[in-house]
């Protein structure tokens, strides 16, 4: 079973907000998810991603047969 997902309020500047909007959609990701891609890359190049974390999905939707085995 997968471990629950953690929730975090994160305020922003409207600008910035904006700015990882557009480049989320450019990279056919969601806002939420460019923000952990962006964390997640953040903490490998300061060699301090954990190596029990799970791999983040892809951008873009999952293939279809992906959707089924879930």
């Amino acid at each position: 079973m997968p471990s629950e997902r953690k929730q975090v309020l994160l305020r922003l500047d409207p600008a910035v907000h904006d700015a990882l909007a557009r480049w989320a959609a450019a990279d056919l990701r969601s806002t939420n998810g460019q923000i952990e891609f962006l964390l997640r890359r953040a903490l490998s190049e300061a060699g301090r991603l954990p190596a029990a974390a799970r791999e983040q999905r892809g951008p873009g939707r999952p293939r279809k047969e992906a959707q089924e085995q879930e």
